[in-house]
């Protein structure tokens, strides 16, 4: 049987783990937090937005981005470093920038999305859905832009597309909770069978299934330091915990994995997108949303996750800075506090940031390097929880040699 190593104990290298070991694989998954899920996997959106996967770099989006930037609370902010890697990205991601690239790598991300919503039916028959607070409420997406929301709609694939256009009153009769942004709204599109989820209690969930699976080897606790490879093959990790050794090595690290791949001589083109939400509790009096809402022009995320209303936004470009801004956190929950002033209890906030570890044209990266045993699954930026086992699947797929349901063209490493 062969043994593999997953380095990064998030969402992703979870469900790698667990897709490699119901191949036959052997496995052993390193994590240098003190649990699983424990960064970019704790307290992210929640949204399960299989169908809803534009990817952020689109022609207009340099213009938009230079309007964000002078906006008190806009949902971009920009710290420019003394970093290669930064200005290496933001050249990328302007070429990405265009109509025929984002509409490219959208069709791919909506093969990756489709592939993903069946995999994670599969893998419930494995973890209940009631173990991470699981619904399928559907996805309302709303316009404050009359521009905007036309745009929206002319964009749409057409009569057979499933999505529902919505007048403004429309929007608050499916969703009251947006009641007091009403004369705000240009009107919103509604996209069923989205889902929500808490992504740190999947982590948790799925971290006990591996332990009771045969083929686990178990969580080692460390920090990975270097790949160990010469001569095309990778024959060893170096960490914090000593040298590991396997057959095979999948990085899933996260934005860890670009410094990772860094030390075997592989450029990973990954940014740190930093993003913040914030956790509030419901209770009886409040009027939370019951669909999963999107704010289309501040970017802004609802998801009513059990009985907590988790709002997540912004992109803040300021390298592996995980800290949370005051001024930040402030000027979303004064966001909140205006559209939905009832949604949740305010005063009770818990905020959180974490660092998405994303590619300039948005798709994540899967499949081989120039190692032969060391293996990619990367780059899935703020869609993380929503492409993780679609991701794992495909990565299975490369690591076995099968043809996978979908070409891969654009989610590879180039080589």
């Amino acid at each position: 049987m062969q043994e593999v190593i997953v380095i990064g104990g998030g969402v992703v290298g979870l469900t790698s783990a667990w897709w490699l070991l119901e191949a036959g694989y052997k496995v052993s998954l390193l994590e240098r937090e003190a649990e699983p899920g424990a960064a970019a996997s704790f307290r992210n959106g929640g949204q399960l937005s299989y169908r809803y996967v534009a990817p952020l770099a689109d022609a207009g989006v340099p213009m938009k981005a230079l309007q964000w930037l002078f906006q008190e609370d806009g949902p971009l902010r920009f710290r420019p470093e003394a970093d290669v890697r930064q200005w290496r990205w933001l050249a990328n991601f302007l070429t990405h920038c265009r109509t025929g690239a984002n509409q490219k790598t959208g069709a791919k991300l909506l093969q990756l999305g489709e592939l993903s919503r069946i995999e994670m039916a599969r893998l419930a028959l494995e973890v209940p859905l009631a173990d991470f607070a699981w619904r399928d409420p559907g996805k309302l997406v709303v316009y404050r832009s009359r521009a905007a929301f036309a745009a929206a709609v002319a964009a749409r694939p057409g009569a057979g597309d499933a999505s529902l256009v919505l007048s403004a009153a429309e929007c608050v009769q499916r969703e009251p909770a947006l009641a007091a942004a009403r004369g705000a709204l240009a009107g919103g599109i509604f996209n069923g069978g989205e889902a929500v989820a808490d992504c740190h209690a999947f982590c948790l969930a799925l971290a006990a299934r591996l332990r009771s699976h045969p083929n686990f080897s178990g969580f080692i606790s460390g920090e990975a330091r270097a790949i160990v490879g010469a001569n095309g093959v990778v024959g060893g990790i170096d960490t914090s915990a000593g040298l590991l050794k396997a057959d095979a090595y999948v990085l899933a690290a996260g934005i860890q994995s670009r410094t990772l791949a860094a030390t075997a001589g592989i450029y990973l083109p990954l940014y740190p997108l930093k993003g913040y939400s914030l956790s509030a509790p419901i209770g009886a009096t409040h009027c939370a949303p019951h669909i999963s809402v999107t704010d289309f022009e501040r970017k802004v995320l609802y998801a009513r996750i059990g009985d907590t209303l988790r709002v997540a936004a912004m992109v803040d470009m300021v390298g592996e800075d995980a800290s949370l801004d005051a001024k930040r956190l402030a000027g979303l929950t004064r966001q909140v506090r205006e559209t939905m002033p009832n949604g949740a209890d305010y005063d009770a906030i818990s905020p959180w940031a974490g660092l998405r570890p994303a590619t300039p044209g948005g798709a994540p990266i899967i499949g081989a390097t120039s190692y032969g045993n060391l293996w990619l699954n990367v780059g899935q930026g703020p869609l993380g929880f929503t492409f993780a086992c679609g991701s794992a699947s495909l990565l299975v797929d490369a690591m076995r040699a099968r043809t996978p349901p979908f070409a891969m063209d654009g989610l590879q490493l180039r080589r």
